[in-house]
């Protein structure tokens, strides 16, 4: 068997892998990687980063975005998510966005991977998953860059959050709000 079969043998499909991952089964681990990506078993993500796609009835299969951030970051601490989830909130915002956002502790910058952009941003403090009140702290840190009429939007936040668990809001807000979300929620959450 020659090198380059034996570190076949070690893919899984479905599976991201950094170059240093594979350097450990593969003396010429970038020879071996371009044979890989011209041959169509790898598909190269961005600088130093693969993927062996799951194929499916319907072709190849996207990696999955949590799978492709973790590999990227080297790390699990992060939260995925969108604009795109204010929506959900009834405060007006219904534009669709293309870029997800990643808030970590590593990197900060708009990356390219596997030909969807992600805007990481080092944050100190973000929730293991995305709640209703965190996104409705989130809107406000990140109301600048809504393509909403943001005082439209602020009145309808205000508004909608009466309507939440008031002790949930208020820990989200101490513990995620900017200046500027605190400015705007503190006068109308209750204790």
């Amino acid at each position: 068997m020659n090198k380059l079969q034996e570190l076949k043998k070690h893919l899984k499909r479905g599976k991201v892998y950094r170059r240093a991952d594979l350097s450990k089964w593969s003396t010429s681990v970038d020879r071996h990687l371009d044979e890989l990506v011209k041959e169509g078993t790898l598909q190269k993500l961005s600088q130093g980063l693969y993927f062996y796609p799951e194929v499916t009835v319907f072709g190849e299969a996207p990696p999955e975005e949590e799978v492709l951030v973790r590999s990227f970051l080297k790390d699990s601490r992060f939260l995925l998510t969108s604009f795109n989830a204010y929506n959900a909130l009834g405060v007006g915002t219904t534009q669709l966005y293309n870029q997800k956002t990643v808030y970590n502790h590593k990197r900060h910058g708009d990356f390219n991977l596997g030909g969807k952009t992600f805007s990481f941003r080092v944050k100190p403090h973000f929730p293991r998953k995305a709640t209703l009140e965190f996104l409705l702290v989130d809107l406000l840190n990140n109301l600048d860059q809504l393509a909403e009429d943001p005082k439209e939007v602020v009145s309808k936040v205000c508004f909608r959050a009466k309507t939440m668990d008031q002790r949930k809001l208020k820990k989200s807000l101490q513990e995620y709000g900017s200046a500027k979300a605190k400015k705007l929620l503190e006068p109308v959450v209750t204790t």
